[in-house]
């Protein structure tokens, strides 16, 4: 039986599409066939100046999506496999790299694992997005990380009124607002002030930007409250939804955002169960000098 792997990609260097054309040749030698975006697949050929076959993605099964890069590259396999139930394998050959299971220098420990099915699924918990205009939907889509609803010009502020299972919470003046998931927390959300949410909660989070109030501090509810935000008429401004900042949505005033937990998870791959405050500590370089621990003898 054929196994496919879809490779997503960021390869920008010769030497990065380089270890693309290792990590594919090997899944090759191994009983794979790799299946790319078209288009990625030629840009990445042709860095490395080399021709193998690789197939189109589209309409195959597959096994699983093995993404060589960074949190941009995570964020596009997700969008690329929301119709399958492949699990995603971040390799982290970008900078941070928060969501990558491996970095580069475990590439043929890490592809060993995929051939021999060694590994963990684990769901992450994504969003369902609704935009309504005089009651009827214009636009529906998701996210992995975040749905932000933002001002589209600088000069306006926009109005909005935050909602929490159809009760109203705050209204104000603001950059715009998040809604974030547990496993954006550590993205958007965490520049914008919000806390880290450790990825076996589930819960949502909703942040004000640069609100104009006094009473904007980021909110954290549970995974099955309905959450909507509303550009209010008298908004001298106008907004703009975005989704993973992927997707992306014009918001007029009176426009509805209604966000809620999506019945479809993002399945990722899980390597190991390293303590998540392990990698808080090694992606974002944390201080940690001088803790003994629970153990008296360190």
């Amino acid at each position: 039986m054929t196994r496919y792997a879809l490779v997503v990609t960021n390869a920008q260097t010769a030497t990065q599409s380089r270890q693309v054309v290792s990590a594919c040749s090997f899944l090759i030698e191994h009983g794979f066939t790799i299946v790319f975006e078209s288009e990625e697949a030629e840009r990445v050929l042709k860095l490395q100046e080399l021709t193998l076959g690789f197939e189109n993605y589209e309409n195959q099964p597959i096994e699983i999506g093995l993404v060589l890069g960074g949190d941009g590259s995570i964020l596009r396999a997700a969008e690329l496999l929301r119709d399958s139930d492949a699990p995603i394998l971040g390799i982290n050959l970008g900078h941070v790299g928060f969501m990558a299971e491996a970095e580069a220098g475990s590439l043929e420990e890490t592809l060993k694992l995929v051939v021999a099915k060694n590994y963990e699924v684990r769901n992450r918990l994504a969003l369902d997005v609704v935009v309504l205009e005089d009651n009827k939907e214009t636009f529906r889509s998701w996210a992995l990380n975040e749905v932000a609803v933002e001002k589209s010009a600088r000069e306006r502020m926009l109005e909005v009124v935050i909602e929490v299972d159809s009760r109203p919470v705050s209204s104000f003046g603001c950059d715009g607002v998040l809604v974030s998931t547990p496993t954006g927390s550590t993205a958007y959300a965490f520049s914008a002030g919000g806390p880290v949410i450790w990825p076996n909660v589930e819960a949502l989070m909703l942040i004000p930007l640069s609100a104009h109030a006094l009473f904007s501090q980021p909110l954290v509810v549970g995974p099955k409250t309905q959450l909507a935000i509303e550009v209010l008429r008298r908004s001298a401004g106008s907004g703009v939804l975005w989704c993973d900042g992927r997707r992306t949505f014009d918001l007029g005033p009176g426009s509805r955002v209604e966000v809620a937990q999506s019945a479809k998870p993002i399945p990722m791959v899980v390597l190991d169960d390293a303590p998540f405050a392990d990698r808080l500590v090694k992606k974002f370089s944390l201080p940690v000098t001088g803790w003994r621990g629970p153990d008296s003898n360190k």
